[in-house]
């Protein structure tokens, strides 16, 4: 997760190079998956010009998700982008933006696949989205059970972690990431 913030951060400075002032939103600041990713961006955007405002919380709900991002529309006109970490951050921001009437002037980098994010990003009002690969996550795992029960231990590092690397998906290949979600899912 502190990697997938980093590549966060990344996308952030992407989207406003000439830098900026930006607000995070997430279901709740102090699960670990939201610690690590907000630590990546932050490391992320050290020394750089861009600033977080602040982090808003919505306790998992949707309705308030969106109603943070409203509110930051108002008390924050300077803001350039809006940040979310989790799965329906990507959506709710999304929303808010265009009502708004603010696609394309207020910049989205978020996490996750939700069909509302991939159609953001594949629009170009989401600059982009940084997904896990929990289907490769399996792969790995029955591959290295299978080693293992035939005496293959060496398939494990020593530090005994097998790190999943997400991915940044944006307009250029979200077409083919969402082809390739869909076959997963056998859609």
């Amino acid at each position: 997760n502190i990697a997938a913030g980093v590549q966060a951060g990344e996308m952030i400075k992407e989207a406003i190079p000439g830098g900026g002032k930006i607000m995070v939103f997430v279901g709740k600041r102090d699960a670990q998956n939201a610690r690590e990713r907000f630590a990546g961006i932050e490391k992320a955007l050290a020394g750089s010009n861009v600033s977080i405002i602040d982090v808003r919380t919505d306790d998992t709900d949707t309705v308030r998700a969106k109603n943070n991002v409203k509110d930051t529309l108002v008390t924050h006109p300077e803001v350039a982008c809006l940040v979310g970490l989790w799965n329906y951050n990507g959506p709710a921001i999304l929303n808010a933006i265009t009502d708004a009437g603010l696609v394309g002037k207020v910049k989205i980098v978020c996490f996750d696949e939700e069909e509302e994010t991939l159609a953001g990003v594949a629009s170009g009002a989401i600059h982009a989205t940084v997904v896990q690969q929990p289907f490769e996550f399996g792969r790995q795992a029955i591959a290295c059970m299978a080693n293992y029960l035939g005496g293959d231990k060496s398939v494990f590092p020593a530090n005994k972690v097998l790190i999943v690397p997400t991915k940044i998906i944006k307009k250029d290949n979200v077409t083919e990431f969402h082809q390739e979600l869909k076959k997963l899912l056998g859609k």
